[in-house]
């Protein structure tokens, strides 16, 4: 139970802090509304739930410093660049006010959209380097004859609900009628303000990378 509680703790306090996943989660809700989102959220948890499980089973390949992980840092930061760009590129482009109000019938439209956001979360969450790191640190702490095979599938599954829960949370609060309504007019400078810095995120990897002594 302690070891549990402990890891539950850094894995909660992890999600908690804002990072690209939490912005894209947010920026669908808002401008595709909070059923699109679920795609997103979906997506996301996916592409943790494959480093959760890349974590756990000790694969090499995305350990710091390998040719695997350096290529998931060149990939993300040029993704968020993209996400940078695509975020000041077409803020305050969408009516928030009226999303959320009813939703319309599901047609082909809204089912693209969906997997879209999917496709999207499921990126996101691959492409960034952080996640890797952390889920390596976690399962680090979890090694050894100590800890049952049991108990590491169960904080694999522990882990990928939160993830999952948490996401489906951000959605449903920020794409609520309520909340659109009250921040229709700040959205666009929201949207701006983590387009530069995604951008700026994105640039600091790539650049690490490049000049490692920097």
């Amino acid at each position: 139970m302690e070891q549990f509680l402990v890891v539950a703790t850094v894995h909660l306090l992890a999600l908690l802090s804002p990072g690209p996943d939490f912005f894209l989660v947010a920026r669908t809700a808002v401008t595709q509304g909070w059923r699109t989102a679920t795609g997103a959220c979906v997506g996301i948890a996916l592409g943790n739930g494959v480093f959760i499980a890349a974590a756990f089973a000790g694969v090499a390949a995305l350990r710091p410093g390998s040719g695997g992980f350096i290529a998931v840092q060149v990939a993300g930061g040029c993704f968020l660049v993209y996400m940078g760009v695509m975020f000041l590129r077409h803020a305050g482009s969408s009516n928030a006010s009226s999303l959320g109000s009813e939703a319309p019938p599901a047609t082909v439209s809204t089912r693209r959209s969906w997997w879209n956001a999917a496709a999207m979360g499921l990126l996101s969450a691959l492409l960034n380097p952080k996640n890797a790191l952390f889920y390596a640190a976690l399962a680090a702490m979890l090694q050894g004859p100590a800890t049952p095979t049991a108990n590491k599938l169960f904080y694999a599954g522990w882990m990928f609900t939160v993830v999952l829960g948490w996401d489906l949370l951000v959605a449903a609060l920020i794409g609520h009628p309520a909340v659109l309504r009250r921040f229709a007019r700040a959205l666009p400078w929201m949207e701006r303000g983590t387009g530069v810095v995604l951008l700026g995120l994105g640039v600091s990897i790539l650049l690490s990378l490049a000049w490692p002594h920097m």
